[in-house]
C-alpha cells in the first residue's frame, strides 16, 4: 500500500491525504456522538476498518472487508443492548462505506468470495441504524430501504463495473493480438527479405567456388558488397523495429520501412532485386503513377511486391526473369491489380498452390511452410482486397492481387 501510495504523483498523494483526513475526521466526529467512551472508541475503529477495507490492496481487501463487517455487526448488536444509544447519527460515513464495500467484494473478488464478503458488508450496513436510539417507524423504513433498494443497487453496480472491466481486458487483449500480428508481419516482410538476399548471394558464391570458376577479386568484391548492404538494411530494420516495441508512443510501424503514399519505393525494390539475381521488370500503369495513393494500399502493394519476390528467390528453380504489374482492373477502375510472375520451376513451392482466381493458401503449408501469403491474405483482406498464388499453365509462379484504391482503415 505505501509502495502504491508513494508511486503517485505529488498532487494526487495531496488529494488522498486530504480526502482520508476528512473521512477520519467525520468519523471521529461521528463517534463521539456515542455516550459512552468505550463506544466512542469502537465506532471509531470500525469506521477506520471499514475505511481501510475500502481502500486497501487488493491482496488484502477479504481480511479487511471481513474484519470490518464483523466488528461493525458486533458493534451493532451491542449497542441495541446498551441503556443509551447516539441521538444524532449511527455512523453514515462507515454506513456509506460499507455499501461501497459490497460494489468493490462484486467487481474485483472472485465470485464465491465475492457472494461471502458481500453478504457480510450487507449484514452489517442493514443493522447498522439500529445504533441509533429512537426506534420508529422512520428507522424501520430506513431499514428497508437499505435492505430493499440500496444494498441491491450496489450489488448491480458492481456488477455492471465488473462486465466494463471485463469487455475492457478483452479489447486491450484484442489490440495487443492485433500489435503482434503486425509486428510480426513487419519483420517477415522487410527482415527476412533481407536475409534471403543474403542467403541467395551466399549461396551463389559459394556454388560459383565449388564449379571451379575462378572469380576475379572485383566480383568478389561486389558480392561481398552486395552481402554488406542486405546485412546492414536487414540490421536497419530490425534496428526500427526494436525501437517501436522500446518505445510506446512510437508509430505502429517504423517510418523507415513503411512506404508513403506512393508507389515510388517499387523501382528500389526490383533494382535491388535485379541487382542479386535475375533481372526484374516493373511495369506501373501511368494514371497510377501520377495518382496519390493511400498509405495502407501502398504498403500493401509493396508488401506484396516484396514478398513475391523473396519467395521467387528462395523456390524458383532456373528462374531468368520476374516480372512485376501494377495496373488498374480492366472492369473496376476503382480498384488496382498486382501480379508478379516468374519462369522459375516451382515443383515443391511449399507442398500447395492455388491456381490463379482462387484466395491463397493459409496456414502453415503455404509457401514453405512459413507465413509469408498468410500474413500478405491477412493485410490484403484487412483492405478489402483479395489475393491469390499458384502456377501459371505455361511454367512459372503468379501471385495476383486485387487492391482497393480507396481502402479504409482496417481495425
Amino acid at each position: 500500500m505505501i509502495a502504491a501510495f508513494r508511486a503517485r504523483s505529488l498532487m494526487q498523494r495531496a488529494l488522498i491525504c486530504l480526502v482520508g483526513a476528512g473521512l477520519f475526521a467525520l468519523v471521529v466526529m461521528e463517534g463521539c456522538n456515542a455516550p459512552y467512551p468505550a463506544v466512542v472508541v469502537a465506532t471509531v475503529v470500525t469506521g477506520v476498518l471499514s475505511l481501510l477495507a475500502l481502500f486497501a490492496p487488493k491482496r488484502w481487501f477479504r481480511q479487511y472487508a471481513l474484519a470490518a463487517a464483523v466488528a461493525s455487526c458486533a458493534l451493532s448488536i451491542t449497542q441495541t443492548q446498551l441503556a443509551q444509544r447516539p441521538e444524532n447519527t449511527p455512523g453514515m460515513v462507515e454506513l456509506g462505506v460499507l455499501l461501497l464495500v459490497i460494489t468493490r467484494a462484486v467487481r474485483r473478488s472472485r465470485p464465491l468470495e465475492a457472494i461471502g464478503l458481500s453478504m457480510a458488508a450487507s449484514c452489517a450496513a442493514v443493522i447498522l441504524p439500529l445504533r441509533i436510539e429512537a426506534w420508529d417507524d422512520h428507522l424501520y423504513l430506513f431499514i428497508s430501504l437499505i435492505a430493499v433498494c440500496v444494498v441491491p443497487f450496489m450489488v448491480v453496480l458492481g456488477l455492471a463495473l465488473r462486465l466494463r472491466d471485463t469487455v475492457r481486458t478483452r479489447e486491450i487483449d484484442t489490440v495487443r493480438q492485433a500489435q503482434r500480428l503486425e509486428y510480426a508481419r513487419e519483420l517477415h516482410d522487410f527482415v527476412a527479405h533481407h536475409v534471403t538476399a543474403i542467403v541467395a548471394q551466399t549461396k551463389a558464391a559459394r556454388f560459383t567456388a565449388d564449379a571451379g570458376h575462378t572469380q576475379s577479386p572485383e566480383d568478389l568484391d561486389r558480392m561481398l558488397a552486395q552481402i554488406e548492404q542486405a546485412g546492414a538494411q536487414a540490421l536497419g530494420s530490425m534496428r526500427a523495429m526494436v525501437s517501436v516495441l522500446r518505445d510506446p508512443a512510437a508509430p505502429t510501424a517504423p517510418a523507415a520501412t513503411r512506404p508513403a503514399g506512393h508507389l515510388g519505393g517499387l523501382r528500389t525494390l526490383t533494382e535491388k532485386f535485379s541487382a542479386a539475381g535475375p533481372p526484374a521488370t516493373l511495369t506501373v500503369a501511368p494514371s497510377l503513377t501520377d495518382r496519390p495513393v493511400p498509405p495502407e494500399v501502398a504498403a500493401t502493394v509493396y508488401s506484396v511486391v516484396q514478398e513475391s519476390l523473396t519467395n521467387a528467390r528462395k523456390h524458383a528453380e532456373g528462374m531468368s526473369c520476374v516480372e512485376v504489374r501494377i495496373v488498374p482492373h480492366p472492369e473496376r477502375p476503382d480498384r488496382l491489380e498486382v501480379s508478379v510472375t516468374d519462369d522459375g520451376r516451382h515443383a515443391r513451392h511449399g507442398g500447395q498452390s492455388t491456381p490463379p482466381g482462387q484466395p491463397a493458401a493459409r496456414g502453415e503449408g503455404a509457401v514453405g511452410g512459413g507465413y509469408g501469403l498468410v500474413g500478405l491474405a491477412e493485410r490484403v483482406e484487412g483492405i478489402g482486397g483479395r489475393i491469390s498464388a499458384g502456377e501459371r499453365p505455361g511454367g512459372g509462379w503468379c501471385v495476383h492481387a486485387v487492391l482497393p484504391l480507396d481502402a479504409l482503415p482496417s481495425y
